[in-house]
């Protein structure tokens, strides 16, 4: 079991840069994948990256490539999100999510995930 609480959304000005927090509980956390997803009202909750459970494979959604880096530290069973350069189209509630493995295509879709935080708000003004 992994329990998982996202922090350090808020509200920005377009190009500026956040970093998100993902604290998780449990024991079996270094041995799961650990991924990012969002999602903007009315839309679908959509991937946003993912990281292996050793840290070695990441896997971005193509709007955020180089913009957004994913990382953990499993020894404080921490993630994180550092998001640079922010659009308008950014905007969304983030979610953290662990699961087991699987392929990179599998691993882009929220079925994957088996534990989920509450979410964080982060809003980009333009």
């Amino acid at each position: 079991q992994v329990q998982l609480a996202e922090s350090g959304g808020g509200l920005v000005q377009a190009g500026n840069s956040l970093r998100l927090s993902c604290a998780a509980s449990g024991r079996t956390f270094s041995t799961n994948v650990m991924a990012w997803f969002r999602q903007a009202p009315g839309k679908e909750r959509e991937f946003v990256a993912m990281i292996s459970a050793g840290g070695s494979i990441k896997n971005y959604a193509d709007s955020v490539k180089g913009r957004f880096t994913i990382s953990r530290d499993n020894a404080k069973t921490m993630g994180y999100l550092q998001m640079n350069s922010l659009k308008p189209e950014d905007t969304a509630v983030y979610y953290c999510s662990a699961g087991l493995g699987g392929s990179l295509r599998d691993l882009e879709r929220p079925g994957k995930y088996s534990y989920w935080g509450q979410g964080t708000q982060v809003t980009v003004s333009s």
